[in-house]
């Protein structure tokens, strides 16, 4: 009888390898390695619960005391200097990245639908455009995107549009000086905090609302393209579902995940394809 032989395999190879997964392999690439900081093995689980916590005690003292605790040009300015000096170039490049992206779908539904909406303009290419209040901005552009689809039909068109779905050059400032290096999920976790204060409750419970519309944009998506491959990324997060007391964070960081895999589908529909490594070792 053969001797047989225990695999020892790598969670990330496989992950990598992962033929299910529709992104361009350097961004997989990007998206392991961050994954893989020291930050999100032990400082993570620390600020992820540090986060939600004080973020609770905000909004619970904000119904009392109902006004602005934060500039929006604060909580900007904020932010900014926090990517800029704790947290990773790479990090920093997918945050600016999701930012694009987001765009691009929204764009591509306007443009491939009768809606009487112009394609929003959102596009930020270095890190100094995450200020100027677009991390709002961002979150507007869906509910104005689907509030102007009211009564709209949602179907192929003959031709569509893929107009604009490049990712420009983007400028994480790599060679600044950072004290830390932080991986993106736990930069979310201190981040969710000015963001919070800065809102009015309204306004954080409008934020925290557009993520539950992804599964509304991947439906929206299938019936335009066609496609029920958009409705494969789906998890239920059904827009009736009124209830902010979520883990911020960790719904952002898979609302991103889902508008990459999003993005990637209709690059591919559009006639591209992204390249494939075969020889990338993870040590």
């Amino acid at each position: 009888m053969a001797e047989f032989v225990r695999s020892d395999p790598s969670m990330w190879e496989a992950v990598y390898a992962d033929p299910s997964v529709p992104l361009d392999r350097a961004v997989v690439r990007q998206i392991i390695d961050d994954q893989r900081r020291l930050s999100r093995r032990w400082l993570y689980p620390i600020a992820r619960v540090f986060s939600r916590l004080l973020v609770a005690l905000i909004s619970i003292v904000k119904r009392v005391l109902p006004f602005r605790w934060m500039s929006l040009g604060t909580m900007d300015w904020l932010c900014v200097w926090f990517l800029r000096r704790f947290v990773s170039p790479d990090a920093v490049d997918l945050l600016i990245r999701h930012f694009v992206i987001e765009t691009n779908l929204v764009n591509f539904i306007i443009r491939n639908t009768p809606v009487a909406m112009e394609p929003v303009t959102l596009r930020p290419e270095a890190l100094a455009g995450l200020g100027d209040h677009a991390v709002v901005e961002h979150d507007i552009n869906v509910y104005d995107v689907l509030i102007a689809l009211d009564d709209v039909p949602l179907t192929r068109p003959e031709t569509l549009d893929f107009t604009q779905l490049d990712i420009p050059p983007l400028d994480a400032e790599r060679q600044r000086r950072r004290l830390l290096r932080l991986d993106i999920q736990t930069a979310l976790c201190f981040m969710n905090i000015p963001f919070s204060m800065a809102l009015t409750v309204e306004e954080y419970r409008r934020a925290v609302h557009s993520i539950r519309f992804d599964d509304s944009l991947l439906e929206i998506l299938a019936l335009v393209c066609d496609d029920d491959t958009f409705r494969h990324w789906k998890v239920g997060g059904l827009s009736l579902w009124m209830d902010s007391n979520v883990d911020v964070p960790q719904m952002v960081y898979r609302h991103a995940l889902v508008c990459e895999y999003a993005h990637a589908r209709l690059v591919k529909l559009a006639g591209g394809a992204y390249p494939r490594q075969t020889s990338v070792e993870f040590d």
